[in-house]
């Protein structure tokens, strides 16, 4: 879908983009098709896009995918969709019993479900298990930090997240201790999956044109976790308070959880030094600080 046909759409189904959803589309055929190679997609693989808007990526996904679920938030465009493609759309309670039953298929074509939602109400609402799906999606700006957040947490993640967003996010998802980018997203998505790779996408790209530039990343799910689940919430809550205050020591911080004591003998047996703060630390670090301190317990 050209830019000229994406304006000439919109404009006689009397559509107007609106900016508190992200409706940035992206029109650009070449940065679709290498959206489409970062993902590796394979004829049995299932694919979850959020936000599919008027469907450019989507058709590029149906013709190397054995199945595609994507979930629009906006009616307008899910009436459109459903046109586009041939497809009703669904609600939360039938889409369950489709994915269950219908198996995807490298001599059929592409098995494709369309929800009208809102995705991360949906993510929250619907726990499912995702190990066999890989996230390839322009993710809506507005929401796409706690969309991967929620995505990416747990042994039910995909196994692949190819994801275009806002470049500051996605400097965040890819930084390293350290990196000015470094932080609680960094090691909240991080901990599940491992930064493979990412590039720039320019606002010209979209239509209309956002404000920032855009970028794609590539993160894949570790094969290997590096905590145990039940230590998750542990690891949670000790980034979030270290990165509360960035300029400030990490340990005097996590004195507000954590009882002095057991705060320094972590610190001592991992080496750490209690003048450090946060962006130092690397995620490996602050995994073997939950353990110490949920030991300490």
């Amino acid at each position: 879908m050209t830019l000229t046909e994406m304006r000439e759409l919109l404009a006689k189904r009397d559509i107007r983009l609106t900016r508190s959803l992200g409706q940035n589309f992206l029109h650009d055929g070449n940065q679709l098709r290498r959206i489409v190679d970062a993902a590796e997609i394979q004829p049995t693989d299932k694919i979850l896009e959020i936000g599919p808007g008027l469907g450019p990526l989507t058709e590029l996904l149906l013709a190397k995918a054995g199945e595609v679920l994507a979930i629009e938030m906006d009616a307008r465009l899910v009436d459109f969709l459903c046109e586009r493609f041939g497809t009703e759309e669904r609600n939360a309670e039938l889409l369950t019993g489709a994915l269950e039953s219908e198996t995807a298929k490298p001599d059929e074509s592409a098995t494709f479900h369309l929800l009208h939602d809102d995705a991360l109400a949906f993510l929250k609402r619907e726990p499912r298990d995702w190990r066999d799906w890989k996230l390839v999606a322009n993710l809506p700006y507005s929401v796409a930090s706690p969309i991967l957040v929620e995505l990416a947490a747990g042994v039910r993640a995909p196994k692949l997240l190819v994801a275009t967003l806002q470049l500051e996010v996605a400097q965040r998802l890819m930084a390293q201790a350290d990196d000015d980018d470094y932080g609680i997203l960094t090691l909240l998505v991080q901990l599940d999956f491992a930064p493979r790779e990412w590039f720039k996408i320019p606002a010209a790209c979209f239509f209309p044109s956002p404000d920032v530039d855009s970028a794609c990343v590539i993160l894949e799910r570790r094969a290997t976790p590096l905590l145990p689940e039940n230590l998750r919430a542990s690891f949670v809550k000790i980034v979030k308070r270290a990165f509360s205050q960035r300029r400030k020591m990490m340990l005097k911080l996590l004195k507000a959880d954590w009882p002095k004591e057991k705060l320094d003998a972590a610190f001592a047996e991992l080496n750490i030094s209690p003048m450090e703060r946060a962006e130092k630390l690397s995620l490996e670090q602050f995994v073997a600080l939950t353990g110490k301190l949920f030991n300490h317990e």
